[in-house]
């Protein structure tokens, strides 16, 4: 547990949290230990399907921790919010006691599948709004992809029986707000690159830090497909990492789709 320890020790085991390294106090398998599952990448195979943890450690309770964190301001004791969501009240009372402080401020929720779901599509989206940056189309274009991605996530998280609650809050919206306006997020820079003109292997090749984006559009698009539920952008970012569209491409059939209701 954290609680009583220097301030910069636990701003680093924060910090290794936020990086999505396995927390060092999970060294306990036994039947009911708690077990934090942070940050999680849910890259490819599973994408945004909190039980793909559940299923490597079927006895433990889990908890997952989202939202908007980059980790070095988190390491500096910068103030940061994010979403803890766990099944279990007894697992959410105690990492929640274990991890918060006054610069770490953790809300909790029961939706792990809203939480987990918000983490993985938001890192596609950043992709998008990269792209954007990169082909220099304006803060508007910006605006609107965060907005029309957002619906994309509702729309799948309804689908997977997330609430809708959970994903206009700190692991959905608020992560999705800071992943798509940084150059700091890798994701981001990830897509400014692809909008420069830049190579994907050539960007997947540099920095030293995985870009979850790249690895989970596909799986997302795949589950969409399986819940019979439209994500454009989505689907657009994974044919452009995949190498299937142009970002020229991709961009045009996005501007000529139809329009209608908006919360249709």
């Amino acid at each position: 547990r954290l609680a009583g320890r220097p301030r910069q020790q636990a701003a680093q085991q924060r910090a290794g949290a936020a990086l999505g390294r396995e927390d060092t106090r999970a060294g306990d398998t036994r039947a009911g230990a708690p077990h934090s599952s942070v940050a999680c990448r849910f890259c490819r195979r599973g994408s945004g399907d909190p039980q793909l943890g559940q299923r490597a450690l079927p006895k433990q309770p889990l908890a997952i921790l989202s939202g908007p964190s980059f980790a070095d301001e988190v390491a500096r004791g910068l103030p940061a919010a994010l979403t803890l969501a766990s099944r279990s009240p007894r697992v959410r009372a105690e990492v929640q006691a274990a991890l918060q402080d006054d610069a770490f401020r953790l809300y909790t929720s029961s939706d792990m599948t809203g939480v987990a779901l918000g983490g993985a599509v938001k890192n596609v989206l950043a992709i998008a709004c990269g792209i954007a940056d990169g082909r220099a189309l304006g803060a508007n274009a910006r605006a609107a992809l965060i907005a029309r991605g957002l619906a994309e996530m509702a729309r799948l998280g309804e689908a997977m029986g997330a609430r809708r609650v959970t994903l206009m809050g700190l692991s959905g919206l608020g992560d999705l707000v800071l992943t798509c306006s940084s150059r700091a997020s890798r994701n981001f820079s990830l897509g400014r690159g692809l909008g420069q003109g830049r190579s994907m292997a050539a960007l997947m090749r540099s920095g030293a830090t995985v870009k979850e984006g790249a690895l989970s559009a596909r799986a997302l698009v795949q589950l969409a497909e399986r819940h019979r539920v439209e994500m454009p952008i989505c689907r657009a970012v994974a044919e452009i990492v995949e190498g299937r569209a142009s970002v020229a491409a991709a961009m045009r059939r996005l501007l000529q789709r139809p329009t209608g209701a908006e919360l249709a």
